[in-house]
């Protein structure tokens, strides 16, 4: 393995929990108590378009988990098991949800996989796969949106006035954030399928700076990783990226309208106060957008998951879609439904696997036939 394996498994122990609920407790105190006008909760009723709105809600998470599960299993060549893919699914989340957005569990991934009874070298596929296909989608997407929602509508500070754009944080988070992306992409790319080599070289003299130096054979590892991942990916057909894409895009995509089905649900729960053009495709599609370009401008974050970053954006970024006086009430339970299931379910079947794992000899698998 490219670390000691106990050093790598310090960087998801359980306890970590406790920073991000720490910070996420400290931040959701603060949201409520700027909020101008406190939620009137009395406003609320349990109707049957509201439960509606709430079950497809959770239906967007299962969702989001099941195109994780199906590209586990596309990406192993069926080697790992369903049981197996769930279970990595939801370490891999976990280990996503303790390291800072920008990392997002990979650098524990690899462990998960070999310890599951893969080479070293199919993990470090999969593990690149993965990445490679997650940055696809947002470099697609990204456009997309913007194309379809319009840069005034999604960053105009004042209205009326499009160089206000340029006075709008959150434009300068969403450049920076895709322009990182962009770059981690196509050196990407290039070291799987056209030059590993060439990559290797790179990442050998960039390291050598004095700067970088305590990270050069962590990174020289991850060199030898993708070279292995190149021989092992540069040799699958095109049928096999189709599938793992489509099962990243209907994961991605459903794990966005979580936030819609929320606003749609509270809005259906509010008495009289239903915002007609809240049901709009095209209002629907500005919510979608701003999902994608808040998970963009995650990538320049250095706290767990996003934590406490991602309520205070939600807050500022989605309010215009939300009733006054709801928009903190909004942020916390989006985040409770979108992040800490994955921090507690991780917390729970991590002590466990550890144990199985670490006490079984490893024998790497065979692709099935």
């Amino acid at each position: 393995m490219r670390k000691d394996q106990h050093k790598i498994l310090k960087e998801v122990h359980p306890s970590r929990v406790i920073i991000p609920l720490i910070i996420s407790v400290a931040v959701g105190i603060y949201i409520v108590a700027v909020e101008e006008t406190p939620p009137s909760l009395s406003d609320l009723h349990f109707n049957r378009q509201m439960v509606g709105w709430l079950l497809a809600v959770l239906a967007m998470v299962l969702m989001r988990d099941i195109g994780y599960i199906i590209r586990l299993r596309i990406l192993s060549d069926k080697q790992l098991s369903l049981i197996q893919s769930i279970r990595i699914t939801f370490l891999w989340e976990f280990a996503s949800a303790v390291t800072p957005s920008a990392i997002g569990g990979t650098s524990v991934a690899l462990l998960f996989l070999y310890k599951e009874g893969l080479s070293i070298g199919k993990g470090s596929a999969i593990v690149l796969a993965t990445f490679f296909l997650d940055e696809l989608y947002f470099i697609l997407m990204f456009p997309l949106v913007i194309w379809l929602g319009g840069w005034q509508q999604l960053f105009e500070v004042t209205p009326g006035d499009p160089s206000s754009i340029f006075r709008n944080q959150f434009f300068w988070f969403a450049i920076a954030g895709y322009g990182v992306k962009l770059t981690i992409i196509s050196l990407v790319s290039y070291g799987l399928f056209i030059n590993p080599r060439a990559i290797k070289k790179l990442i050998a003299v960039v390291f050598r700076l004095p700067f970088l130096k305590r990270w050069q054979q962590d990174a020289m590892d991850s060199g030898d990783e993708i070279a292995m991942a190149s021989k092992e990916l540069t040799a699958k057909p095109f049928s096999f990226w189709v599938k793992s894409f489509t099962a990243t895009f209907f994961s991605w995509t459903s794990r966005y309208w979580v936030a819609n089905f929320l606003i749609l649900a509270l809005f259906f729960g509010l008495k009289g106060q239903l915002n007609q053009d809240i049901v709009s495709i095209g209002e629907q599609i500005h919510i979608f957008a701003r999902q994608l370009i808040m998970w963009i401008m995650m990538m320049v974050m250095p706290t767990p998951g996003g934590t406490g970053f991602s309520e205070v954006v939600f807050l500022q970024y989605m309010d215009v879609f939300i009733p006054q006086g709801f928009a903190s009430l909004m942020a916390i339970i989006w985040r409770f439904v979108s992040y800490y299931p994955y921090l507690f379910i991780g917390a729970v079947i991590l002590p466990g696997w550890i144990r199985r794992s670490f006490k079984r000899r490893h024998a790497p698998k065979k692709a099935e036939a």
